[in-house]
């Protein structure tokens, strides 16, 4: 009778999931293509010639015309949309028009730095908002320590809205310019992280220790824990086995949100600590008016953010199969 019982809601489950993983994958297709849309369109809208202004008007017409026809910009508008996609896919992000040098080995050389500055600082923040989160529920639990639980949002409320690269000035100043205890600039060695990786992690940390813990108070409410400490279970059976991974579902959706955010605020970070990243490599394309190489940039981090999101739902959904409720 049981199994009879169990076997259809598992049935149900799994092909709510399915339902669910299609209808995200669809969204994604639909995303990937406003996004590859939006960003063919940034040359252009542009007025004017973006190869005469990135090249300015001493450079001769035929030395102007020859890198336009190495963009593919003297094609009609439909076939450089088509190349544009298939560039995509065959890994051909198009040619700087400063450089001349192909845009994918551009961004090639530049990525594993921003990375190796996004990833870290994803990293620590998962690492002390999550304990820090439920070591402030354990002590602020049943309306215990006012004064430490408001000092605890106050403080975070306020440190978590402040933007990274205002803490990376604050760094810079403080441990390099006064007491020059570390690096402010360049990428060398592992103490040139330290003031980069903080000021990217700093916000994400209290934000999110601040929902891990309003999460983790709600759990130790519910009925099964009130169960849990019937039955004289150790405190940190009751945090590790039952508060923190039904507290993980809000966590893990908000920790995806903050990693597509930290790959975007690398921008400014880099440019502050003068990392050669992408970051850096973008605000030159700007400034230089390497449209191709803005272009390509401007894709990736958007494509990074849809994708982030995107495996979010899907782990969320395999974790906590009632999040799909909602969505059929």
């Amino acid at each position: 009778m049981t199994t009879e019982v169990l076997a259809p809601s598992r049935a149900v489950i799994s092909n709510r999931w399915v339902r669910f993983a299609f209808r995200r994958l669809g969204r994604l297709i639909v995303s990937v293509w406003v996004v590859v849309t939006a960003a063919f369109a940034i040359i252009h809208l542009i007025p004017g010639d973006p190869v005469r202004a990135a090249m300015g008007m001493t450079v001769s017409p035929e030395i102007v015309e020859a890198r336009r026809e190495l963009l593919g910009l003297n094609l009609p508008l439909w076939e450089q949309y088509l190349r544009f996609w298939r560039g995509l896919f065959t890994g051909d992000l198009g040619t700087s028009i400063m450089t001349g040098l192909p845009v994918g080995d551009i961004i090639g050389y530049q990525l594993p730095a921003t990375l190796s500055l996004a990833l870290p600082a994803f990293l620590v923040a998962i690492g002390l908002a999550i304990p820090l989160g439920v070591t402030m529920a354990v002590i602020t639990r049943n309306g215990r320590a006012r004064r430490t639980e408001l000092g605890f949002v106050g403080t975070s409320v306020v440190m978590g809205t402040i933007p990274d690269f205002i803490y990376g000035i604050i760094f810079i100043a403080l441990f390099g310019v006064s007491l020059h205890w570390l690096p402010v600039a360049g990428r060398r060695g592992f103490t040139s992280y330290i003031l980069p990786v903080v000021a990217l992690a700093i916000a994400p940390i209290l934000v999110l220790a601040r929902i891990v813990r309003v999460e983790v108070l709600a759990v130790l409410r519910t009925d099964y824990v009130r169960t849990a400490r019937a039955k004289r279970l150790a405190n940190w059976q009751i945090y590790t086995k039952h508060a923190l991974p039904n507290a993980i579902t809000a966590t893990l959706t908000l920790a995806g949100m903050l990693l597509a955010t930290m790959c975007i605020s690398t921008v400014f970070v880099e440019n502050i600590f003068a990392w050669p990243g992408l970051g850096q490599t973008i605000v030159g394309a700007i400034t230089s008016k390497d449209y191709p190489v803005a272009q390509a940039i401007i894709l990736i981090y958007a494509l990074a953010v849809i994708i982030i999101n995107t495996v979010v739902d899907l782990v969320l959904a395999i974790i906590d199969p009632r999040s799909t409720v909602s969505e059929g």
